[in-house]
């Protein structure tokens, strides 16, 4: 480790200690007993008698410098709710730039106000609120300061905006309810703001400013006091829903579906939550992106469905770039298809520097899948500052059979390495048990060094796992491999290049595994970076060459047609991928691959495109397309996608998302509109609609009109 810091160390620059705080690091909320018209005009007494903090200072473009439009924040609360003033004045408000008002928008497209909170006040985790001046909401689940990102947790929040000749002006109101904090008389929170004047492709924040800080680095962030004698107000929430509908499977004719479920939410403590779910429904979802599998290991697909998402982060343990110690998506889906859940609990928070999650789910027998307990417990305990230990436990228990899985992990995690740099050691351990299986060679391990800095990035990495390292509740992508991995980048800012932000340059980027039996190599990918860039005006690109070795013990089938004998192969490519700035009406990326593949050719193209009609209309679409040519054979494979986004208001949105690929040779459509009534309920309806494109014919295979209602009704 010490050879490791102080080869960093002859990379680093000589910069001036900078500092990242400036005063007031102390914003002090106003209670108030008046009442507030949420209209986000700002215009009651009490936005004039609350502390109006002014000090931000930009990250980008020009680190250190003053915001260049005016920009306040100040905080008033009653007993029940917090409500956050922002004032972002601007000297050209018709140049504002607002292109979305769905929710849980993408921002970084828009002009937007961004808060963080630490309720624990603990360096570690916070909520992440984020609107724009639609009125647009987005809200994030932080944990381990931005390790854990956690975009599909809803807090129940709202608020409004105005716009006027002087700029863009938001109400924020957050009911303590909502947040999880200590019961104390006098709190002190973590906070910090943000604003993006997009335009400019100016970032400024309240505090923790310095370019290798984000607002996730909540140990950099100023404080909130003055909060006396809060209460959260939902103890009990019951959240029950009703849906109902019709679907045709070709040959088999129409067929109702209803379903009537929900869920129970109890506060244990002000810090810890009990969640029971009965006859579970995810109808609404999204489908997955379909994807041709060009490899020979297994893809990851992400998780959508909500009751899995709110402490997704609490349960993960890492034993590898993907590899994990418990995925959700073994519960409930098989083969792609989905298995009904019959109930569930889950019990999470953290009390004091404790955090804790346990999940007990019971899925339903269906066809030739029999009924199956999925049980997980994980905990964390805060150390020092920014670090913390834990462990894992997931069991599988099916007709008598019984995996287990257990494992422990550490991170190191500071800000203050050099100065003022960040450093992240990381390191797990885990072992399978399963009861008709060898419990032998079984373990999988991790260890990671991190070093994320503006200009100089470096990590390195060894992970591997056993022959007979089994987690069925978990994901593996390759098995009986052992993996190192390093790379590094560097990222100037010469200030002689006008046009440009920064430079970047990758001298390496490699995986090397082994056979974690033999010892022998497996596989090799290297990757270097001679130039790539990012522009003043937020354009991309990167130019990189590619060398790959793959050797293969026994034939891999790419495709139907394709099979590749077994054999060592070495592929080298050359890439180009660019990307135009998101904030304008018309955006788009492009991306370039070609070189050698196995025993032939393989050329990569990828095209996107993004338009803004205006604030209500989004449309977005994309092409990947593979062009293998082998001795005998040349190929193509194409996937195609489209998304149009309507939304009439934040609480009033629809989309239709299509796709198809060759592969497959079908298309699917989903229409979803999502109407919010109140805050915490939802109303959805979705038409699931898949086409069969084979034979050169379009045949209507499966349709699902559904719709679903999920009311809150606290207690």
């Amino acid at each position: 480790m010490k050879r490791i810091l102080l080869i960093l160390s002859l990379f680093l620059p000589v910069v001036s200690a900078i500092g990242q705080h400036s005063m007031p690091d102390t914003i002090h909320a106003y209670f108030t007993q008046s009442k507030i018209t949420f209209d986000g005009k700002l215009d009651e007494p009490c936005w004039q008698e609350a502390q109006h903090i002014s000090n931000f200072t930009q990250r980008e473009l020009y680190e250190g410098e003053p915001v260049t439009e005016r920009t306040e924040v100040a905080i008033v609360y009653t007993t029940n709710v917090m409500y956050i003033g922002f004032w972002g004045y601007d000297d050209e408000p018709d140049k504002i730039v607002a292109q979305k008002m769905s929710r849980d928008f993408r921002w970084s497209t828009d002009d937007d106000f961004e808060i963080i909170l630490s309720t624990f006040n603990d360096n570690r985790n916070g909520y992440l609120f984020v609107t724009n001046p639609n009125g647009a909401r987005a809200d994030v689940l932080i944990s381990d300061e931005g390790m854990g990102f956690n975009m599909s947790w809803n807090g129940v929040w709202d608020v409004a905006t105005t716009v006027t000749d002087k700029g863009w002006f938001a109400e924020i109101q957050i009911p303590f309810s909502t947040l999880k904090f200590k019961k104390k008389e006098n709190l002190i929170w973590g906070i910090n703001f943000e604003r993006n004047i997009r335009r400019k492709n100016e970032q400024v924040l309240w505090q923790g400013w310095y370019r290798i800080y984000d607002i996730e680095k909540i140990s950099q962030a100023g404080h909130l006091d003055g909060l006396k004698n809060i209460k959260a107000k939902n103890k009990v929430e019951l959240k029950p829903y009703i849906s109902g509908g019709t679907e045709n499977i070709k040959g088999e004719g129409w067929k109702g579906r209803y379903k009537i479920g929900g869920d129970a939410n109890f506060d244990v403590t002000p810090t810890l939550k009990l969640n029971l779910t009965v006859n579970t429904d995810f109808a609404q979802v999204e489908a997955d992106r379909a994807r041709i599998n060009l490899t020979r290991f297994s893809l990851y697909y992400p998780e959508k469905r909500q009751f899995f998402l709110e402490a997704k982060d609490l349960f993960q343990l890492n034993i590898g770039e993907r590899d994990q110690v418990f995925y959700s998506r073994r519960i409930g889906i098989q083969d792609g298809e989905e298995i009904p859940i019959l109930a569930g609990t889950r019990f999470f928070g953290k009390q004091n520097r404790t955090s804790v999650g346990v999940m007990s789910i019971q899925t339903a027998k269906k066809d030739s899948f029999l009924t199956t307990n999925y049980s997980v417990a994980r905990f964390k305990q805060d150390i020092g500052q920014q670090s913390n230990i834990g462990a894992i436990i997931t069991s599988k228990i099916l007709n008598g059979r019984r995996n287990i899985v257990y494992g422990t992990d550490f991170t190191y995690s500071t800000s203050k390495m050099f100065h003022n740099k960040n450093l992240i050691v990381y390191g797990a351990f885990s072992q399978s048990f399963t009861s008709d299986s060898v419990n032998k060679k079984n373990s999988a391990y991790s260890l990671f060094l991190q070093y994320p800095n503006d200009w100089l990035e470096f990590d390195l990495a060894v992970t591997g796992n056993q022959l007979n390292y089994n987690p069925e509740m978990g994901f593996i992508r390759r098995h009986n491999n052992r993996v190192y991995f390093s790379y590094l980048r560097f990222n100037p800012r010469p200030k002689f290049l006008p046009f440009f932000r920064n430079i970047v340059f990758k001298p390496w980027d490699i995986n090397y595994y082994v056979n974690d039996q033999t010892n022998q190599l497996e596989s090799l990918f290297y990757e270097f970076r001679p130039f790539g860039f990012t522009t003043k005006s937020g354009e991309e690109a990167e130019f990189n060459y590619q060398w790959a070795l793959d050797r293969l013990d026994e034939p891999f089938v790419l495709l139907d047609t394709i099979v590749i004998p077994k054999g060592e192969y070495r592929d080298s490519r050359g890439e180009v991928q660019f990307e135009t700035f998101s904030g304008r009406r018309l955006s788009g990326d492009m991306f370039f691959n070609m070189g050698s593949f196995y025993t032939g050719k393989r050329t990569r193209l990828g095209i996107g495109a993004n338009m803004n009609l205006n604030k209500h209309w989004n449309l977005s679409a994309g092409w990947n397309r593979n062009f293998l040519t082998f001795d005998e054979v040349s190929l193509a494979t194409n996937e195609v996608s489209g998304r149009v986004m309507y939304a009439y208001s934040p609480k009033l949105n629809s989309s239709l998302f299509g796709q198809y690929n060759n592969e497959d040779q079908e298309i699917l459509l989903n229409f979803r509109i999502n109407w919010i009534p109140k805050i915490g309920s939802d109303f959805y309806f979705v038409i699931n609609q898949l086409i069969d494109t084979s034979n050169h014919s379009f045949v209507l295979r499966e349709t699902t009109i559904l719709a679903k209602l999920i009311w809150g009704i606290p207690l």
